[in-house]
């Protein structure tokens, strides 16, 4: 049950009264329970808020009592799926008495007095905030502090909660308002929940309205800029994301909100819209198979409009508020899914029309792609870890590292520029991706597809990877000692067995791990005759297992978030040349590398959205255990039966996997916790 808490402590708007004659804190709690809370509860004081936050066993909203907003921005707040606790942040510039923020990528990095973050604010704290269960002991911890007028410090909370003084001009430092620190209890508060190290995510208001007040004059204000907006029809442009890629922006949001309300008319989910989209792209790639000309228009046509519902399944999310953790999950999931079975389409009509060995150019291209995003997906956990951690004295200026991390800085904000476009586009985003494979198929055919899709693909990785690897030094954040190394890096049986070899460290370990199978795949594609080289398969075996000699070892150097995904090629490079060393067909060393793609996108997937590993995750056998299974199948003679056997298999965990996960342990945790004292269950707390 949510519960929502009106904190009426240290503000002047206390007692001011709306248009209609009622008090301003009784709207919002009006407001409140529109959002979603199921109990709206005043507090006096911080003493009573944290009282009511002792009892809570569900998110909190606290909200302060001089917020004047549409309720569609209260409900956002409750609603938000970027994390567990975040709060309300305006754009308004700060003043003193308000607590100012530093945002960067959607996360307060920093909040206190306006003063003491040296001309960096990015905005002011709105006077409301959603806190996780997992934040309600820090909550209480910041509400005890700010109440007895002490410090909460910048560090872990004990267990006792226990907190100390800061010097006045520390970071999140409490004062009074004539003193130019946050002067309301609902800011202290927050200062006090972003001083203890709380992941607060940012929540703006974009299109709908949201001030704060102080006085009679400013609610009436603040009253008549909210009746001038229409609520519903901001709602709805407020489905699209704010920035997105150029195809996305100008040939597909501009009229995908049309499809979002008559989505939303006939009560389509957005899980119901993903599985549209779905079918969408697989009838774009059989037709992409079939080949001809009207086929690959008509495919074309298909793979455009399932983009756009691609699109229109997180606006209709956005737009009716319906958010779920397999919601996401299978967003994700579905949108690689789909993007490599059009490959596999686009690889069978080369290869059906005779233009080339089409097998191989979607294997690459998949292979290229997983690799990409793998190293997309940690750039963006260490960039935001860096955020949240103090700039070093090594880094805190100066450097290539520092030059380009400012001038990414000013492009990015320079909305809507030639070189803000230039720069979203260059690194191929999947609206470009399927923009071009949309376009080359529909002029030309499969095989120029795929070529430009390679092409392009190549450059925006070795771009990207370039200025990632200059910022990521400047950084120097070792982001993979803040997470189960081994669950990400998918270590097996072998690796956590053998010994640790730590001088080396584990990313030129993988890195070697995957010259072994390269090497192989070289001579194996140049051989006239690749079924010779099986004797090779165990030498590129044991240079892949060298890899696992980093496992146990520390993963804290400035460029060890590039591990999983160096791993990752190591392990399909040695998929693919034992397939083309033990001859099997094109289209079965294509399934197996997608099946082993779809396991690793389900690693990252849980990784964003913050889900504990996979229930069958030990019974995938690890980069190194399946490796093993595939060089003995190899050195057999059966390469392609280890390939489908060991495919169908790892097909089977992931679908139980997937099952036990979603459905099956929700349902009996939903049981258990219904279930009435003596009756088999375990009593409701």
């Amino acid at each position: 049950m949510t519960l929502a808490i009106v904190l009426a402590a240290g503000t002047p708007a206390a007692g001011l009264t709306t248009a209609n004659g009622e008090p301003l804190a009784n709207r919002l709690a009006a407001q409140l329970r529109l959002a979603g809370a199921d109990e709206v509860r005043f507090a006096a004081t911080l003493d009573e808020l944290t009282d009511l936050v002792a009892t809570a066993t569900a998110p909190v909203l606290i909200t302060g009592t001089d917020l004047v907003a549409h309720t569609a921005v209260l409900r956002h707040l409750a609603t938000s799926p970027v994390g567990p606790t975040v709060a309300l942040v305006l754009g308004d510039p700060p003043v003193p008495g308000r607590t100012a923020v530093r945002e960067e990528r959607g996360q307060v990095v920093d909040a206190g007095a306006l003063d003491a973050l040296d001309g960096a604010a990015t905005g002011v704290f709105g006077g409301a905030l959603r806190v996780g269960v997992d934040d309600l002991p820090t909550l209480a911890a910041a509400a005890r502090a700010a109440a007895s007028g002490m410090l909460p410090v910048a560090a872990p909370i004990g267990p006792a909660g226990d907190v100390a003084p800061l010097p006045a001009t520390g970071v999140g430092s409490v004062g009074s308002a004539a003193a130019g620190g946050p002067g309301s209890a609902v800011d202290r508060l927050f200062a006090g929940l972003a001083a203890l190290g709380t992941l607060i995510f940012a929540q703006r208001v974009r299109l709908l309205v949201a001030h704060r007040v102080e006085d009679q004059a400013g609610l009436t204000a603040a009253e008549a800029a909210v009746t001038a907006v229409d609520e519903d029809r901001a709602e709805l442009r407020l489905s699209v994301k704010e920035k997105d890629d150029f195809f996305s922006t100008y040939l597909v949001s501009t009229w995908s909100p049309y499809l979002v309300r008559l989505s939303a008319r006939l009560r389509l989910t957005p899980t119901g819209v993903t599985v549209i989209s779905v079918l969408f792209a697989l009838g774009a790639a059989v037709l992409f198979g079939v080949g001809g000309r009207p086929a690959l228009v008509g495919g074309a046509v298909l793979l455009y409009l399932g983009f756009v519902l691609d699109c229109v399944d997180g606006q209709l999310a956005r737009y009716t508020r319906h958010f779920s953790a397999w919601g996401g999950w299978l967003d994700t999931m579905a949108d690689r899914a789909k993007e490599y079975l059009v490959y596999a389409g686009l690889g069978f009509g080369v290869s059906h029309a005779g233009l080339g060995n089409g097998w191989a150019l979607a294997i690459a291209a998949m292979t290229l792609q997983t690799v990409r995003h793998m190293t997309d997906t940690w750039y963006g956990v260490l960039h935001d870890e860096a955020a949240r951690r103090p700039r070093t004295a090594t880094n805190a200026s100066g450097g290539i590292g520092d030059r380009l991390n400012a001038a990414s800085t000013r492009v990015q904000a320079d909305t809507g520029s030639v070189s803000y476009w230039l720069k979203r586009t260059v690194v191929f985003p999947i609206g470009e991706r399927w923009a071009l494979i949309a376009l080359t198929v529909a002029l030309f055919n499969p095989l120029v597809s795929l070529i430009a899709v390679l092409v392009w693909g190549v450059l925006a990785f070795a771009y990207t990877g370039a200025l990632r690897t200059l910022r990521a030094r400047w950084m120097w954040v070792p982001v993979l000692d803040t997470v189960d190394a081994t669950l990400h890096r998918d270590d097996g049986p072998l690796a956590r067995w053998l010994p640790v070899v730590r001088p080396m460290g584990p990313l030129t370990l993988a890195v070697i791990a995957a010259l072994g199978p390269a090497a192989l795949l070289v001579g194996a594609v140049l051989s006239d005759a690749p079924e010779g080289l099986r004797w090779a398969v165990p030498v590129a075996l044991l240079v892949l297992l060298v890899g696992g000699l980093g496992a146990g070892a520390a993963h804290n150097g400035p460029l060890d978030w590039l591990v999983p995904a160096a791993l990752r090629a190591a392990e399909y490079l040695f998929a693919i040349a034992v397939g083309v060393v033990g001859a099997a067909p094109g289209w079965l060393i294509f399934g197996y590398v997608f099946v082993l793609t779809v396991h690793h996108y389900d690693l990252t997937a849980r990784l964003e959205k913050r889900q504990a590993a996979p229930p069958l995750h030990a019974a995938t056998l690890g980069w190194d255990g399946r490796s093993a299974l595939l060089a003995l199948a190899a050195i057999a003679g059966i390469a392609g039966i280890g390939l489908a056997t060991l495919g169908a298999y790892l097909l089977v965990v992931f679908v139980v996997s997937v099952v036990l996960a979603w459905f099956v342990r929700p349902a009996r945790s939903a049981r258990a916790s219904v279930a009435p004292a003596g009756a088999g269950g375990a009593a409701p707390r």
